[in-house]
């Protein structure tokens, strides 16, 4: 048994989803694809000031004062993010930038504290906080280049770091292949003070998984209570799609993702860059795909939708079913790639449907085919765990492939 999630952290992640909802309300006020460009773009900063405290934790937390102080003192900057989100999607991002540079400093406060090799990472964290304050105070194409920047190193000193200790332990050259990178990342990290655990990675992500979720309920019931027509079939229609829909991701997820991911972790005994891969950067697009799939569905149900709409409900079903790797096949199944960018193309098509009939019937056909998606998943996820116990580089070769 690993350790299970604080309280403390479930309350980070209140204030989190509040910060990451506001781009939903971005591309529901512009539902456009710029919109869609500016929240994206908003997420990740805060995405990644999100893992840093899930990371902190999994290796360092012990729930004791100092450190849950250090959680709550980053919910105040992520919490002035989130009332900041609007100004800076309108251009007027300083205070908004400021406190990202705010969460990063409290995180490297807290590696700091921590000790020893954490203090890497603090310097790390450090580093992003002068980078993301700098950055408040220049043009726009110079903000952009000091985010990715920072981003970019904070994914190096604190989940990728291990990577090249790994390569060196086992003896390979600093060149490899493809089948020779997936290998190192199935090996146990070089210094066991750099294990992740499995099962709070998993309860952990999962948990936000769900929080997200409820942001698809949330603009389901929304649109449904702020509905001025009487109750009419496409009233009734619309909120059962839309909750069928939420139901199905749910299912997707849980049955099929969250399990693998879990089992492939465990047998790598704790990688740190297989954790980049399958949580802290492979649940990203998920993550924000049901951001998008909330926006999409808002405005449907709101009434005459924009033609973005739709494609933001599909699309993002897309992005999901890829993000999390849910239908992956055994690479002994020479058709499962290619079947598998059929059905994404497929989804993302669904959208194509709406000169034919109207945008409740396009979620309606949405959540429809996510039904179907959940069927399968459900029949093939027992061999594929079977799979991944049986050889996980064979497994984790066709989920990269």
């Amino acid at each position: 048994m690993g350790k299970r999630v604080s309280w403390v952290e479930l309350y980070f992640d209140l204030i989190f989803v509040f910060a990451v909802g506001q781009t939903t309300h971005i591309m529901e006020v512009d539902p456009r694809w710029s919109g869609f460009g500016r929240a994206l773009g908003l997420f990740v900063p805060l995405w990644w000031a999100w893992v840093g405290f899930v990371v902190l934790y999994n290796r360092h937390g012990e729930d004791r004062a100092a450190q849950r102080l250090f959680v709550l003192a980053g919910t105040l900057p992520c919490a002035v993010a989130a009332v900041e989100t609007h100004a800076a999607a309108g251009g007027h991002g300083t205070v908004f930038v400021l406190a990202l540079a705010g969460v990063r400093l409290v995180l490297a406060l807290a590696f700091a504290h921590t000790g020893g090799q954490a203090r890497w990472v603090a310097g790390g964290y450090g580093l992003s906080t002068v980078a993301f304050a700098g950055s408040a105070f220049v043009p726009g194409p110079a903000r952009i280049t000091l985010w990715v920047f920072a981003l970019l190193q904070e994914a190096g000193v604190l989940l990728l770091r291990d990577a090249g200790r790994t390569r060196q332990r086992a003896g390979e050259r600093p060149r490899r292949g493809r089948v020779e990178a997936l290998r190192a990342m199935l090996r146990p990290p070089a210094d066991p003070a750099r294990r992740v655990d499995a099962a709070h990675l998993a309860e952990r992500f999962g948990l936000m998984m769900i929080i997200l979720l409820g942001e698809v309920v949330v603009a389901v019931a929304g649109s449904a209570v702020d509905a001025d027509a009487g109750h009419d079939a496409r009233y009734w229609l619309g909120l059962l799609a839309g909750l069928v829909l939420a139901a199905a991701l749910w299912w997707i997820y849980f049955t099929a993702s969250a399990p693998i991911n879990e089992s492939v972790l465990r047998a790598s005994g704790g990688n740190p860059s297989l954790a980049y891969g399958l949580y802290a950067g492979g649940h990203l697009s998920p993550a924000f795909a049901l951001l998008t799939m909330a926006a999409g569905v808002s405005l449907v149900l709101s009434g005459e939708a924009p033609t973005a709409a739709v494609w933001f409900v599909t699309g993002g079903l897309a992005a999901y079913l890829q993000g999390t790797r849910s239908l992956v096949t055994n690479r002994s199944l020479r058709v499962g790639p290619p079947l598998r960018a059929a059905v994404i193309a497929a989804t993302v098509c669904l959208a194509l449907l709406r000169p034919l009939i109207s945008t409740t019937g396009v979620v309606l056909a949405t959540a429809a085919w996510a039904v179907a998606l959940a069927g399968y998943v459900t029949w093939r996820t027992p061999g594929r765990l079977r799979d991944v116990a049986a050889d996980p580089l064979a497994y984790f070769r066709s989920a990269a492939s």
